[in-house]
């Protein structure tokens, strides 16, 4: 995958350096990380695919209460849900068509296999660990706004082509209108 990330001044990316950007040992401080703005989130990348050989991604988000993501499917990307704090409501439709929905809480996990549709609501303010298949995990640089550090942050919500654009690169299919049973 090929990314266009949100440069500085002199046409770095903005976090350029944070990660080693190859497969090395490193450690990270609370707090540290490369940090993105998307929507009300704060997104902390922690280890990316550059790290794992294309692997694996993991990042963490802090999200506000009542925040949803809209349902969504991503053909070649797994994701892994681990709630550090706080509440969020997973959605997930599997081959069968079967749809399940649960409240994960602090220290619950979820896991959706890639080509599912899914999303997520916020039920209570929470913090997020996710690991996601190599690559997938720029996203929320791709579409965000850099910011260096890790305190709240008013929200960013991307141009509608940018997001479009964004989506395409990483084969993301939006599902807008899509129902969830009982919901």
């Amino acid at each position: 995958m090929t990314f266009q990330y949100l440069r500085d001044p002199s046409g770095r990316p903005a976090w350029d350096g944070v990660l080693p950007g190859r497969p090395e040992p490193f450690f990270l401080d609370r707090g540290e990380g490369e940090h993105a703005n998307l929507f009300g989130d704060l997104f902390t990348l922690l280890l990316s695919g550059a790290e794992t050989q294309g692997q694996f991604g993991v990042f963490t988000s802090t999200c506000p209460s009542g925040d949803i993501i809209p349902t969504h499917s991503h053909a070649g990307t797994h994701e892994v849900f681990y709630v550090l704090d706080g509440a969020v409501r997973l959605f997930v439709q599997d081959e069968s068509g079967r749809q399940r929905t649960r409240v994960l809480r602090t220290g619950d996990f979820g896991f959706v296999p890639a080509g599912l549709p899914h999303a997520y609501r916020v039920e209570e303010a929470a913090q997020l660990l996710g690991v996601v298949s190599g690559g997938f995990e720029r996203f929320p640089q791709r579409m965000g706004t850099p910011t260096d550090h890790a305190g709240a942050q008013p929200p960013y919500v991307p141009p509608i082509p940018d997001l479009l654009a964004a989506a395409r690169e990483l084969d993301v299919e939006l599902l807008p209108g899509f129902g969830w049973d009982g919901v």
